[in-house]
């Protein structure tokens, strides 16, 4: 046993026997769903639908996967939504560094009423049915465009980048740059982004992560499935049941081993709709404790 557990009080121990346990029982409540999802995307589908599955696959089969392969609105939906991301990050991280850096600069005159008019926008907003008729008079309805131009900036970013402007890139670094005859617009590419790998990788992960996850936009601008994001399409399987598991293959199939398809089809597009963020994530883990507390210090 640590030898500063025994020496801690008897409240201190309680304490810490009680945080522990309750640490460990939010742990494993968030775990286990997820174990049951990959579990059950792995296994028999006669054996999810009868509920044999608790912990591990039962009866491995790749039935599910086999079937969301077939399944031609999986394809198009993974597609849009690797276009939506990449678009839409792109956007997102080049208008938060255009706003975030002017608003670091001491010099920038009137930079507090834009701050303002930024966090104004964080408490009142002119609703769902502006938006749309806003969206719908621009033309964007149905486009790629009403899925990156509604959400190209959000102000948390802007304020988080900002500030970590403020505390790493010193004004003696701009002072030395405009010397050697460097712009704003160059300081901001050559010196500013590439000092701020860590912000970069934050307000990256972010916006990534927001953009393909992305739904209810697609469900209020987008009519044509053609145009839907994977999420979309998991959101009819999921909640209104929507899909035909005739298409999903050749064979006759009867009605009970459809539905059992249908409840197995929904476990393994889960799965495939979360890998990609699972991938992504270990490559900006190590950026990401040091651009939060950085950019979340007050400027």
């Amino acid at each position: 046993m640590d030898i500063r557990f025994r020496n801690e009080s008897f409240t201190d121990k309680l304490f810490t026997i009680v945080n522990a346990i309750f640490i460990t029982v939010l742990f494993v409540s968030v775990l286990y769903p997820i174990i049951y999802i990959v579990s059950a995307s792995f296994s028999d589908s006669q054996a999810v639908v009868s509920g044999e599955v608790w912990l591990w696959p039962v009866r491995p089969s790749l039935e599910g996967y086999t079937a969301v392969l077939d399944y031609k609105m999986v394809w198009t939906g993974f597609k849009n939504s690797v276009i939506y991301t990449i678009a839409g990050t792109a956007v997102n991280v080049l208008m938060t560094v255009l706003a975030a850096y002017p608003l670091s600069r001491k010099d920038f005159y009137g930079k507090n009423g834009f701050m303002f008019l930024f966090m104004f926008t964080t408490m009142f907003t002119g609703g769902l049915i502006p938006n749309y008729l806003l969206v719908r008079e621009l033309h964007m309805l149905d486009t790629v465009w009403s899925m990156i131009i509604p959400t190209a900036l959000t102000v948390w970013n802007v304020i988080i980048a900002r500030t970590y402007f403020q505390m790493s890139i010193p004004d003696e670094l701009l002072e030395a740059a405009q010397l050697d005859g460097c712009n704003d617009f160059q300081f901001v590419w050559k010196i500013v982004v590439r000092l701020s790998g860590p912000i970069l990788a934050v307000i990256t992960l972010y916006y990534a992560a927001a953009n393909w996850n992305q739904y209810f936009n697609a469900m209020i601008y987008l009519k044509s499935q053609h145009m839907y994001p994977l999420q979309l399409v998991l959101k009819d399987i999921l909640v209104k049941n929507d899909v035909d598991v005739a298409m999903l293959s050749g064979d006759p199939m009867d009605a009970a081993r459809r539905e059992a398809l249908k409840t197995l089809l929904k476990y393994s597009l889960i799965v495939i709709s979360t890998v990609p963020l699972l991938v992504v994530y270990p490559f900006v883990q190590k950026y990401l404790v040091k651009g939060v507390m950085i950019g979340s210090l007050k400027g």
